[in-house]
Formats: structure tokens, C-alpha cells, sequence
């Protein structure tokens, strides 16, 4: 299963950035039919967390995927799931 991972520990002070990566993310996931993408907002005072979990909830976004899933074991991590038809 192929996977896309995105790390926000280095732009979690960047507003504009942070969603410029994850619009590229999803985008990326869709147009090459990738069926997972790992987002690691971190741990930190969970703030990073709660603008993906919002950006993901977003309408025009919520339509490009399948699911979304945190991690139990790891308070730092998303999980993203895209399903495609197959051909």
C-alpha cells in the first residue's frame, strides 16, 4: 500500500504554509491514487492537531477523501483515507 507522509514540525509557526502543504498532500494523494497519507501535526499543546482536524472538515475538502482516523497508539498523528474505484 502506498502512503504519503507529511511532517508539519517544521512550519507549525506558518499559517499560510500549513495549508498550502496540506492542499498539496490531498492533492498529490488523489491525482496519483495513493490510498493513505500520514499527517504528524506532533504532540505539542494539540492546537496543530485541531487546524488539520478543521482544514479536513472543510466541505471542498472532505469530498476528495474517504476517511479520517487518528492514531490511538500516537496523540501526534492523522491518518487520511482515500478510496478509488478500480478499473
Amino acid at each position: 500500500m502506498a502512503k504519503l507522509t507529511l511532517d508539519l514540525h517544521e512550519i507549525y509557526n506558518k499559517g499560510r504554509s500549513i495549508e498550502s502543504e496540506l492542499n498539496r498532500i490531498i492533492t498529490e494523494a488523489v491525482d496519483r491514487k495513493i490510498s493513505l497519507v500520514e499527517i504528524i501535526p506532533g504532540k505539542g499543546s494539540g492546537q496543530l492537531k485541531k487546524r488539520v482536524q478543521r482544514f479536513l472538515a472543510q466541505a471542498h475538502i472532505r469530498e476528495r477523501y474517504h476517511r479520517v482516523q487518528n492514531d490511538s497508539k500516537n496523540f501526534g498523528r492523522i491518518f487520511v483515507h482515500f478510496r478509488f474505484d478500480r478499473q
